[in-house]
């Protein structure tokens, strides 16, 4: 076969002269292009070797790959940074976790394709919790990554941050504030020394807490060290921001929470990461804040479900910042109105030691009684949602100030049943329940929507409705009609209020709502008590009894508690007494003998039948692991649980992490696995 005819641009002499000239000066630039690559591509001459966490989903692939350092990039590729990696055929980002001369990869190394930005985002301690934490919740260290690490704001990064300036700090004030919780005083002094005290702390009603939260804080900056705070949601948030700044002055601490908008919450993290903040206070998230030598760790309300992280590995704040406290040497406070089960069983076994008032302290703060008792006068007060004694006691003490009135439905009458035989109220069109929107409104599905203004019971024939369980609307119009000349305000749903002042009204609020009255309530009334503990759950009286206290904690001293319900359930009684800490003792023992959590450790493992059972068949569970299942949770949709004794828990997680790189590896159809729910 005769050879092909050459090309011009094999053989530019064939060229007329000015196209020769440009052919020329084109090799001469591709050849410098080249030259130059391969200058670039070339490995630095020290640590030639970068491992790269990429952010991958895949379990399997939850581990560090060796890339090639360009020369280039020697001196911004350095742990903590961002980075861009050619992985499967695709630019994926990750972060460097170090750098080294050496690899066990037997091939040629890839080269790092490109370093996003030289700040370093990811240190080393939030790099080690987040692969113990994907450990123990077994999931992958980007899921926890993701959770952790804001996403970047380039315009937000190039500017400093301002070092925070002088303060002062007032150890007497700190002393006073934390005096009545013993050995409070004793703990902040520990504090102050440089010393990692471990505490479980039971405030007492009518306290200021996010004040003394603060001056544990202030305690811990003393000795030159950093705090973390987390709280559940953005009001508490708001009020330890204020707190941080009366005791620490402004410009001391940050706030991390997503409200704050990407720009501000990345500012915030930028001034923790170089050291100019080593305060903060947030909500879950700021668990994982990379703050400079970390001295304390502070958790407020650790029962609170919003301190479980909704998206996997589903780690819980708690759990995050006792690790953390366990990793860096730190002193840890579980603080609360209440005692959790998990907060008890640290003191059962010695990890941490309580504070908390004395019983003289508790009883000048507060008085709680239970509405419709033996001692009662009132004969039909155990039939009354609102006896005559809380009339009375609202009465009384809204001449003096706020009173907290706390229902635990949301809404007008959530549910209707015929007023003759009590039979509940159904839709005609998809047999939901019949619900009332307002005092106007004809009844309605609350499913379908659908208007049944012509029912009539389908048992009696009987046309009358009655409300057997009212919410919070229809509370306060029921309020506002027996004070006349008295404001009743609601805080529920998506109108919460933060704060009302101390001027003479009634607040009717759902659980989680209460806003903070300017010096306290001068009482406080927790109504439909039954609701809350007739909760199918493990945990129903123990989260009824902390809704009832968080609630009676924004009482002003010497204030009063009227609560409805059954005088003799345990959970009414702990609070009577205030001892949410013998209810905890007591929680703590029932489940020790049942073998449920905290003495035991679970898992659930849910999803589609087929793929839960092909998950049972690979997980490679302890030998004395139980199985408990399947049941069917919804449609389409069954779960199993395991659960071990606590000793094997390391174990367990280590096994349903092998299943989840196995499963991810095989591409076998998804459940979602949850290693100690905060519910089941």
């Amino acid at each position: 076969m005769p050879p092909s005819d050459p090309t011009p641009e094999e053989h530019p002499e064939l060229l007329p002269g000015m196209a020769r000239a440009s052919v020329k000066a084109s090799q001469a630039k591709a050849k410098a292009t080249r030259a130059r690559k391969a200058a670039q591509a070339a490995p630095a001459a020290v640590d030639p070797v970068a491992r790269v966490l990429v952010d991958l989903p895949l379990a399997h692939l939850d581990r560090p790959f060796d890339y090639a350092v360009p020369a280039a990039m020697a001196d911004t590729a350095l742990p903590g940074v961002r980075v861009k990696v050619r992985f499967a055929g695709q630019d994926v980002d990750g972060f460097v976790l170090g750098r080294g001369s050496e690899t066990d990869h037997t091939g040629p190394l890839a080269p790092l394709r490109r370093v996003v930005s030289p700040e370093p985002v990811l240190h080393p301690q939030v790099a080690r919790l987040a692969g113990d934490l994907a450990e123990r919740y077994a999931g992958t260290r980007s899921d926890v990554l993701r959770l952790a690490i804001p996403n970047r704001h380039a315009t937000t990064e190039k500017e400093p941050s301002a070092p925070s300036g002088p303060w002062r700090h007032d150890a007497a004030a700190g002393e006073t504030a934390w005096a009545g919780h013993e050995p409070g005083p004793a703990f902040l002094r520990h504090l102050a020394s440089g010393g990692s005290p471990r505490g479980v702390w039971a405030a007492a009603p009518a306290t200021d807490w996010p004040l003394l939260v603060a001056h544990a804080a202030a305690a811990t900056y003393a000795s030159g060290r950093g705090v973390v705070v987390c709280v559940p949601d953005g009001k508490d948030v708001a009020r330890v921001d204020r707190a941080l700044t009366a005791v620490l002055g402004a410009d001391q601490h940050v706030t991390l929470t997503a409200d704050s908008g990407p720009a501000q919450r990345y500012r915030d993290f930028l001034a923790v990461s170089r050291g100019a903040r080593r305060v903060v206070v947030g909500t879950r998230a700021a668990a994982f804040a990379p703050v400079h030598d970390l001295g304390l760790v502070v958790v407020w309300d650790d029962g609170d479900d919003l301190h479980a992280e909704p998206r996997a590995p589903y780690p819980h704040t708690r759990e995050t910042l006792l690790l953390r406290a366990e990793h860096e040497g730190a002193a840890a406070l579980v603080g609360g109105f209440v005692r959790t089960v998990e907060a008890a069983y640290l003191l059962r076994t010695g990890w941490a030691q309580p504070i908390g008032p004395a019983r003289e302290e508790v009883r000048r703060r507060v008085t709680v009684s239970i509405a419709g008792e033996e001692t009662s006068r009132d004969v039909h007060a155990r039939a009354a949602r609102m006896p005559r004694e809380v009339h009375l006691a609202i009465r009384d003490a809204v001449a003096d100030g706020p009173v907290l009135v706390q229902t635990p439905r949301l809404g007008y009458a959530t549910a209707l049943a015929c007023e003759r035989c009590r039979t509940p109220a159904r839709c005609a069109a998809c047999r939901g329940p019949l619900a009332l929107t307002g005092p106007t409104t004809p009844p309605a599905c609350r499913w379908c929507g659908v208007v049944a203004d012509a029912w009539a019971c389908a048992e009696c024939g009987h046309r009358g409705l009655r409300a057997p369980v009212l919410g919070d609307a229809r509370t306060a119009e029921e309020l506002g009609r027996a004070l006349p000349g008295v404001r009743v305000r609601t805080s529920s749903g998506d109108g919460v209020l933060a704060t009302v002042s101390a001027a003479r009204q009634v607040v009717v609020a759902t659980p989680g709502a209460e806003p903070v009255a300017e010096g306290g309530y001068a009482a406080v009334v927790l109504l439909d008590t039954w609701l809350l503990l007739s909760r199918i759950d493990l945990r129903a009286g123990e989260e009824a009894l902390r809704r009832w206290a968080n609630a009676v904690g924004l009482v002003r001293p010497g204030g009063r508690v009227v609560a409805v319900g059954d005088p003799a359930h345990p959970a009414l009684q702990a609070l009577v007494r205030w001892d949410a800490a013998g209810y905890a003792d007591r929680e703590t023992a029932e489940r020790v003998e049942a073998h449920l959590p905290p003495a035991s450790r679970l898992a659930t493992i849910a999803g589609e039948p087929g793929a839960v059972d092909d998950a049972l068949t690979l997980l490679a569970a302890p030998t004395s692991a139980e199985v408990l299942g399947p049941v069917d949770v919804a449609e389409g949709e069954s779960r199993v649980v395991v659960r071990v004794p606590r000793a094997e828990g390391a174990a367990l997680s280590l096994a349903l992490g092998e299943l989840q790189r196995v499963r991810s590896a095989r591409k076998l159809d998804a459940v979602r696995i949850q290693v100690d729910p905060p519910t089941l």
